[in-house]
Order: C-alpha cells, then structure tokens, then sequence
C-alpha cells in the first residue's frame, strides 16, 4: 500500500513527539528533529503530487478501515498541491527562523518547534481527510498550537491577541461542528464521497440548507472574512516572527481551500449556485472585504499591521472568486491560493529579517533600509509587485483569471474593487519605498547600531554599512521571491493540468 499520504501527517506528529521528550533531556536537539520531520513529510508531498500526475487520485484507508466507518483521507491535484505548498513553505520557514526563534523565545525553543510541528499537523491533516468531522478535529488541532504560539509573542499584548483568538476560534468551530452534526442527521454519513453523493436527492431539505449555513459561517469565521476578521490583525501582528511567517500564508489560505472543497466535492454546484442563489451576496461580500482590507491598511503605521489587512483585503478576492458561478472566478480563487500564500511568506520572511535587526518595523523606522539591508529589500520589492499585481509575477496571473471571471459573471463591482486594492496595494507599498530609499538613517538607527548614521557634517548622506539578516534567513528569502516569478510564469500548466481537472 502506498503509505505516503499517511506519512505527510504522521512524519511532523512523530516529530512533535520526539522533539517534545527531546527538551526534557537537550533542549537544542529539537531543531534538528523538527526539521527532519518536516523534511520527510515535504518529500511525501511532493511524491504524492507526482502519482496523482500520473495516476490519478489516491484514496488512503486510515489503518486499513474503509469508509463510511473508516476515515478515508483522499489526494486529488488540488490537495497534492496545497500539500506541497504547506510543507515547502513550514520547511523553508524552519530553516529561515532558527536565529529569530533564538532571539525572541531562547528560554522556551523546544516549545515552540514542537507547538510548531502540532501545527503544520492540523494543517496538512485538513487538507488531506476526506471526512467531515476529522476535518474539525484537525482544524482545532491547528487552533489550538496557534493559540500558544501566538501567545509566547509580544510580552505585553501576545496574550490578549490570543485570547480574543480562542473567544473568536471556538464560535467558528462551533459553527462548523453543528453544521456537520446536521449534515450527519440527514444523510448518515460524515464521508465527503458520501455526503456528495445524497445531497441531490435532498435540496429541498431545510436540514440541508441549515448545516450549509453553519458550514460556511463557520469557515468564514475561521478564514477572517470581513466583518468576521476581528481576531487576525493583532494575532499575525504580535505572534512570534518565526511562527507569523507561518501562520500568516497559510492559515487563512488553507480555510479558504476548505470553503472550496465543500463547495465543490460536498454541497456542489448546483445546489449551491441553483437551488441556493446566494453567489451575488457573497460576491458583495467579497467586495467590501476587498475595500474594507486596503483602505484600514492605508492607516497603519506598523509595516506587520499593515500586512495583516492587505491579509483581509485578499481573502476577499479568493471568496468572491470562488462564488462568481463560473469557471475561471473558481479558478482565479484556487490559483490564488497558491500564490497568495507565496506571495504573503515572501513579504514576512522579508519583515522578519527587519525585526532581527531592528527590533521593530514601524514604517518610521525604516530609513535607509535599502542601503542596509539590500537583499531583504529586494525581496520586499518582488513580493510588493507580486501583491500589487505587476507581471510577470504570480500575483498578475491570479488576478487576471479573477477580472476575467467577474466579467463574465456581470460583477463588475468585484472587478473594480481588484482593480482599486491593487492601486491602494501600489500605494502602500511606494509608502514604504519612499521611507526605506529617500529618507536618511537617523543616528542610532537600527538594534545594536553604533554606525549606522545617515548624514555627514555638511548633511550629505553618509555610507551606510550593510548589516543584513543572519545568511539563512536572506538566501529562503531569495528562493521564495524567485519562485514567485517562477510560478506565475508556470501559472498556465498549474491551472490545466491542477486546477481545471478539479473542477471538472
């Protein structure tokens, strides 16, 4: 039996557990582990996504029982790719952190990778299962690491911004949880293959249409769709940088793809944009989150804070996308995904190598950034244009499929709405160019800094000596821009040989 999806999630919860005895006895044993163990479960990912390529879908009995009974955990194209996405990205990040967990956790290491690994578990287990209740179980899994890492942040505010969180993440989940529980009352099952498969003989059932709504509230909850986003700027903004790195790409991108899995293999089309008819409202909704997101970014001062609600500006993209009713919004909505998460590390992985330096990243305390830290900003910059939408990188593609889709739906709001975030994204972004490039360092700029001065006697601008993010953490920073690029120039052979089998 081909094992590998299995080994996806056992390898980072084996892992979790050897790195956790492994603090009781060498606290500086638990990096090694927590990166082998993600290792191991990348290249499982990889290897799944190259056999569904050629094979197909694999479909995995969890120890052997077959479902209904059993939970069946099932790879298509999409799940592979996320899969891919979720464990290259936790890898990468583990590499690129090791020095910022050392500064800003030294005393509690071993409870971060290990917090870390239980979280990347939650995280490759809800894409992978194909069962409605161990998708919940999974989801509170990652939650529940993400409430303590967020909480070992900021000293003063870390642990109000978890709090909010678990009040927030609990209302979710409970909506999801009866959602599910109504679903099983009226089908029998918790088999998404199952549930799918009685759903058309049953649209007219008010049961149904109750566990949808709670469902997707739920989900929306979980992902920080505007209004419902309250719980995420001051979570990714005063987590830990080697976590926010983490949490920020991948946590909402990952609900995002479950709205999409139960929209496509669960509910359907049909019920969903027939029986239903609530594509225009969520559109709207994605809409407002689109101008809501950018316009709140405009006000903030802090670069993390900043970040966080271009985070809510682009969810409304993926949900708007996804409910347009047509091919190519779906298809705009699932390559966003993928680039969304690419393009929100590469900005973070930039922003941590700043705190490592810096301390802080409010935007006024970034002058001259350019001459001290040049290959961090040239990261930022490729990822900037990436968020703004400038080709060749991922960020056009995704787009343009997006615009395409609300043409062709009539939704010329929501094409408006992308066309205005991506000027209100251009502008926030030349906002922080202008501080970094034109204004001086002030003296004593920087964490450490005792020559770091930016004017001469005559108030010309001195040399400035480069003083950049420990090696690691700028070489993970380079591949992932480069890969921005990479991918978008790739974006056509994901959506034909991905994306578009999915959703046929």
């Amino acid at each position: 039996m081909n094992n590998y999806p299995a080994i996806v999630v056992i390898a980072p919860l084996l892992g979790a557990l050897f790195a956790g005895v492994a603090a009781w006895v060498e606290d500086r044993a638990t990096y090694p582990i927590a990166l082998a163990s993600l290792g191991i479960a990348a290249a499982a990912a990889v290897n799944d996504l190259i056999t569904v390529m050629i094979s197909g879908p694999i479909q995995y009995n969890m120890a052997g029982w077959a479902p209904p009974m059993g939970i069946e955990y099932r790879i298509d194209g999409l799940n592979a790719l996320v899969l891919v996405l979720i464990t290259g990205i936790a890898f990468l990040n583990l590499v690129a952190s090791y020095k910022n967990v050392q500064q800003e956790t030294p005393d509690r290491s071993g409870s971060f990778y290990v917090m870390y690994l239980l979280f990347v578990v939650g995280l490759v287990g809800v894409v992978s299962t194909g069962d409605l209740f161990n998708l919940y179980v999974l989801i509170e899994i990652t939650s529940l690491s993400s409430y303590t890492m967020i909480a070992l942040g900021d000293k003063d505010r870390g642990a109000i911004a978890s709090l909010n969180y678990i009040f927030i993440g609990v209302i979710g989940a409970s909506f999801y949880l009866l959602g599910v529980g109504y679903i099983y009352i009226k089908t029998g099952s918790l088999n998404m293959a199952d549930v799918a498969a009685m759903i058309p003989a049953m649209t007219e059932s008010s049961t149904l249409l109750v566990a949808f709504i709670l469902c997707i509230i739920g989900v929306w909850i979980k992902m920080a769709l505007f209004p419902l986003h309250v719980w995420l700027p001051n979570a990714y903004a005063f987590a830990p940088v080697g976590f926010a790195r983490i949490v920020a790409p991948l946590m909402t991108k990952v609900m995002v793809y479950v709205m999409v899995r139960l929209m496509v293999s669960v509910f359907g089309y049909d019920y969903i944009f027939t029986t239903l008819s609530l594509s225009d409202g969520v559109v709207w909704m994605g809409t407002i989150a689109i101008l809501a997101g950018g316009i709140i970014a405009l006000s903030q001062k802090n670069l993390k804070k900043m970040m966080t609600y271009i985070i809510v500006c682009e969810i409304g993209y993926m949900v708007g996308g996804a409910w347009l009713g047509n091919e190519l919004g779906m298809t705009g909505a699932i390559l966003h995904i993928v680039n969304d998460a690419l393009m929100t590390f590469a900005l973070f992985l930039a922003v941590g190598n700043m705190v490592y330096k810096l301390d802080r990243v409010d935007i006024t305390d970034l002058q001259g950034l350019f001459a001290k830290m040049p290959w961090t900003m040239g990261g930022f910059v490729i990822a900037a244009f990436s968020i703004v939408g400038v080709p060749p990188t991922c960020g056009f593609f995704s787009k343009w499929y997006l615009i395409l889709g609300a043409f062709e739906a009539g939704a010329y709001h929501f094409a408006a709405a992308l066309l205005v975030s991506s000027l209100i994204c251009a502008v926030l972004f030349f906002k922080v160019f202008e501080v970094c490039f034109f204004e001086p360092m002030s003296e004593g700029h920087g964490h450490g800094d005792d020559h770091g001065h930016g004017h001469d006697s005559h108030g010309e601008h001195a040399a400035v000596a480069i003083e950049e993010a420990p090696v690691a953490s700028v070489i993970t920073l380079a591949v992932v821009s480069v890969s921005l690029i990479v991918v978008g120039l790739y974006s056509g052979t994901i959506v034909d040989r991905i994306i578009l089998p999915f959703l046929n």
